[in-house]
């Protein structure tokens, strides 16, 4: 198949699986053209049977803010038609999805659109009034749509009362590689546990409560924080850390490539999030074997059971984390059980190899008919 994928080029969920996803399918042989404002992270280096097409939107006095969602649909398609695209996958409600749909338009249905929601452009961005309306109608109007939860189908279609089929398709994982380095030199002294969190540092991450929950373990146990990642509210945690005297304990490393150089050295990983679709940050800890403590919201029991790969705690109760965490580092053995069963999960429930087949099977199954029968003011079921 002739594959688009549009996605953000960040550090973020959406954009890291999308290319993942583009990958996975190069591999199988498809031909995947991924459109983005720039090189996506994880699409460094030369991958066979992956092109990749930077959207930029022009600039001109009469333009307050440069147009991009304009610019990307008329990427899209162009892009669909020198290529013969057959499927553009849309990652990423708002503009991926409504974009999508302009580019078929203008391809007079040539083109069919699957629109895969990550979690924030339903929770957060879609349900805000001044987006709601496009949003509703990217669901409505695609000819298929995905979600990577169950938590975050069932928010869907509260929020925006749509009535139509939903494939709930997670996010996988790659099994890292066999090979560990020592890094524990550098990170931390050896009889240092290494606690670990990655996100975007947004307050949806409560990256506060990351630091806190620190703060009560380092009372009892040496350990040392790794924060991977940046974003508005690494200053607030910083300013924290140096505060109450232990900042020389905690590590802002910034956004990096290759996380797995933290992760094969972590023992606990901390997302204590307000909300998760999914948590694929926590995901890729487990396949490392590294046990999460997490809030129990959103998706994140879909992907961690409690006591079995790591802990949930209601959200905000940074002394129960605390707790967890205490509780593993004083029995190795339990938080080697924890991280076990953790890695165990990762790689079978959430492999790659199912998963593309799934996308494989939804575009099929889409391109099987012959014309989009989806009007952009219908309802479809």
């Amino acid at each position: 198949m002739r594959i688009g994928i549009s996605c953000y080029s960040t550090f973020g969920g959406s954009g890291v699986v999308a290319t993942e996803v583009g990958k996975a399918l190069a591999a199988r042989g498809h031909e995947v053209h991924l459109l983005s404002q720039s090189l996506p992270p994880r699409l460094q280096g030369f991958e066979d049977h992956v092109w990749f097409h930077e959207v930029t939107a022009a600039s001109y006095p009469l333009f307050e803010v440069e147009p991009f969602s304009i610019a990307l649909a008329s990427k899209m398609a162009d892009v669909a038609d020198k290529h013969g695209l057959e499927v553009m996958h849309a990652h990423y409600a708002i503009p991926h999805a409504s974009a999508a749909l302009l580019a078929r338009m203008a391809l007079e249905d040539r083109l069919k659109v699957v629109t895969t929601l990550h979690g924030t452009d339903i929770t957060v961005v879609g349900s805000d009034p001044s987006y709601l309306p496009m949003v509703r109608l990217a669901i409505r109007a695609s000819d298929a749509v995905t979600s990577v939860s169950q938590y975050l189908k069932d928010e869907t279609l509260r929020t925006f009362q749509v009535d139509r089929p939903i494939d709930v398709i997670p996010n996988f994982i790659t099994p890292p590689p066999e090979t560990r380095p020592d890094c524990r030199s550098w990170l931390a002294p050896r009889e240092c546990a290494v606690l670990t969190h990655i996100s975007n540092f947004r307050p949806v991450k409560r990256v506060l409560d990351v630091v806190k929950v620190f703060e009560r373990v380092r009372q009892e146990h040496p350990c040392r924080l790794v924060m991977v990642g940046d974003g508005p509210d690494r200053p607030e945690a910083e300013a924290y850390a140096r505060e109450r005297g232990f900042a020389q304990e905690v590590r802002f490393t910034g956004k990096q490539l290759n996380i797995g150089s933290v992760l094969v050295c972590s023992d606990v990983f901390l997302l204590p999030s307000a909300t998760e679709s999914f948590g694929l940050a926590a995901l890729e800890a487990m396949s490392y074997g590294v046990p999460v403590v997490a809030s129990r919201v959103g998706g994140l029991p879909e992907v961690i059971r409690h006591g079995t790969d790591g802990y949930l705690e209601p959200l905000g109760d940074v002394e129960a984390m605390a707790q967890d965490v205490m509780k593993m580092l004083r029995d190795p053995s339990l938080r080697k059980r924890l991280g076990d069963s953790a890695r165990t999960r990762a790689l079978d429930t959430f492999a790659e190899g199912p998963v593309i087949d799934q996308y494989e099977a939804l575009y099929e199954r889409i391109l099987a008919k012959p014309k989009s029968t989806v009007d952009m003011g219908a309802n479809p079921r």
